[in-house]
């Protein structure tokens, strides 16, 4: 019986001692994790994070769909424009990795980001050679940026009418204009071109910085906007994040696209192929008006386009683009019901036109994301301008609207699972067999030596 006794009693020393080890194991295992992230997240020549950043992993694509005016000459005679989406074109860019990658002393590292754009015919619903009626850019420009007399004489040497018919390449990449004789295009010049130079924080000495841009083409803040707080350079450039993140903060991000910093919100929890990613929305109010979001009052430059600032959905990036552009979420998502009024044909759908990040929680990864903006520009009624005489009114209107896209790839997928998410599952596995099996332990031997206990008062008795 003593025996018996002592088993039991060792059993129990075993497995509260395993219930101990696999307790210790929790903090001592997130501590190894979290080091490791840490190590594998800093941009430097040898590390994960290093790797999927110097050259996207994934590819990237752009998809276009293209705004077709199916009634221009009515238009002129003052109907609203019929508009009907004709797309995707889609090209991938991003294919180029970054170049003249310098790394400096203050743990920051400069890069270009070369821009580069390859028709994809599979991906397409026809060819760049299809043939759009559109807005014609140098009659808006000139509506836009010039005396209307001086327009209206030039407008009318060249025979150029408010609408035009273009292929879609030279719509997207360039096309020589009979008005002003130089090359026009929505993306003119692409090929060839820069985006920065960028220069972001390694996180070698913070982890907390890392990725965050210090200076975007030499400056550490913008000169667009004439406002402390609209000039900030805030955040990544988007394609990865500090580690560890918290559903509650905001993550923040600069796009040299519109010429400002944005915020994107915790929006749900997505599986994306076997990971657990965070899906992270810009809010509704990014490019509302200041009378609904105060802090857009910096961002309204032009009292005419966005009427005395009230009109909310569109983004003037004149000042940084050179050319009288108005930036806007696709089909005027989230914007004023006027903006619907002056155009038909359009259907915003949060679906299908809002942008989104997806990003891994523990490494701070992006791992899929759409970029969905659109390109508009502005006409209206003028006296001095013939072909304007008879227009509605003023209107805000959409040439494209493109999304910029780009996902974890199946081979990414299972070497992301398998170098980081396999040791946390083992991690867990070995922690929770070590408690459970040691609590079992415990309670039984702890009832045998009970029972010992009890049958030798039995024995002792009779």
């Amino acid at each position: 019986m003593n025996h018996l006794k002592c088993c039991f009693i060792a059993g129990s020393v075993i497995g509260a001692v395993a219930c101990a080890l696999g307790l210790i194991l929790i903090p001592v295992g997130d501590s190894v994790i979290g080091s490791t992230v840490k190590k594998e997240a800093v941009l430097e020549e040898g590390t994960t994070a290093y790797e999927n950043w110097i050259s996207a992993g994934a590819p990237v694509y752009r998809q276009f769909w293209l705004f077709e005016v199916q009634n221009p000459d009515k238009v002129l005679n003052g109907s609203i424009p019929q508009l009907q989406q004709k797309g995707p074109y889609t090209y991938r860019t991003r294919y180029i990795p970054k170049e003249n990658v310098t790394f400096y002393q203050n743990h920051t590292v400069s890069f270009l980001l070369p821009s580069g754009a390859i028709f994809e015919p599979s991906m397409s619903v026809g060819p760049e050679e299809d043939v759009v009626t559109s807005l014609n850019l140098a009659v808006a420009g000139v509506y836009s940026l010039l005396n209307h007399m001086v327009a209206n004489m030039m407008i009318q040497l060249s025979g150029s009418s408010l609408f035009q018919k273009r292929t879609v390449k030279e719509l997207l990449w360039g096309y020589t204009d009979p008005m002003l004789k130089v090359k026009l295009g929505v993306f003119h010049p692409y090929n060839g071109t820069y985006d920065g130079p960028y220069s972001v924080f390694t996180g070698k000495d913070d982890i907390n910085k890392v990725s965050t841009i210090d200076s975007w083409n030499l400056e550490k803040t913008l000169s667009y906007w004439n406002n402390t707080y609209c000039d900030m350079i805030n955040g990544t450039d988007g394609s990865s994040f500090s580690p560890f993140l918290d559903k509650k903060t905001p993550l923040y991000f600069f796009s040299s696209d519109i010429c400002r910093s944005v915020s994107a919100e915790f929006d749900a929890s997505v599986d994306l192929k076997g990971i657990t990613v965070y899906r992270y929305m810009l809010p509704s109010q990014t490019f509302a008006s200041p009378v609904e979001n105060p802090d857009n009052r910096c961002y309204c430059t032009n009292t005419q386009t966005t009427r005395n600032c009230t009109l909310a959905g569109v983004l003037d990036v004149g000042a940084c683009r050179g050319t009288p552009v108005l930036i806007s979420l696709p089909h005027f998502l989230h914007g004023s019901k006027e903006l619907q009024e002056l155009v038909h044909g359009l259907n915003p759908d949060p679906e299908e036109h809002s942008t989104y990040l997806d990003v891994e929680p523990i490494t701070g990864f992006t791992l899929r994301f759409a970029k969905r903006l659109q390109v508009n520009m502005m006409y209206g009624p003028s006296k001095d301008i013939k072909i304007l005489n008879k227009v509605k009114e003023n209107t805000v209107f959409p040439i494209l609207w493109l999304n910029e896209t780009a996902a974890l790839d199946d081979d990414t997928a299972q070497r992301i699972k398998a170098e980081l998410f396999s040791r946390i599952d083992t991690l867990e596995t070995v922690q929770i067999a070590l408690i459970s099996a040691g609590a079992v332990m415990l309670v039984l031997c702890l009832i045998g030596v009970c029972v010992v206990n009890h049958r030798s008062r039995l024995s002792f008795i009779a």
